[in-house]
């Protein structure tokens, strides 16, 4: 492969980002602009907040959102091997097999931990 292959990916790269660039510029020049000290305060509702900003999360939040990130990534995989199925064959099939496996094991692991538990 050469680098000439990669230009398209390249240039749709340096597009995306001038436009997301250009995009952003444009609405904080022609966008109304009226800060008060009410909306400079955290979380910009117009409201006085309550006690502190920073709050300790449980653990278990990361727990699940992470649980959530992972199956829901490598449940993305199904897709492609599902479509080239007949083409992979026998090979295919243990190798998805394994794949299986060893998402099932993790969710078994998370179930045992109490990842899915919600208090």
């Amino acid at each position: 492969m050469t680098v000439l292959e990669f230009g398209p990916v390249g240039a749709l790269l340096v597009i995306a980002v001038g436009l997301a660039f250009i995009i952003a510029n444009i609405s904080r020049v022609f966008g109304p602009h009226k800060p008060t000290y009410r909306k400079l305060v955290p979380y910009e509702s117009g409201m006085k907040p309550i006690g502190p900003a920073i709050r300790r999360l449980p653990v278990k939040f990361y727990l699940v959102a992470v649980l959530f990130i992972i199956f829901d990534i490598e449940v993305i995989f199904f897709l492609p091997w599902a479509v080239t199925m007949r083409d992979l064959g026998v090979y295919g099939l243990v190798v998805m097999a394994v794949f299986t496996l060893i998402l099932v094991v993790g969710f078994i692991y998370e179930w045992k931990k109490g990842g899915l538990e919600w208090e």
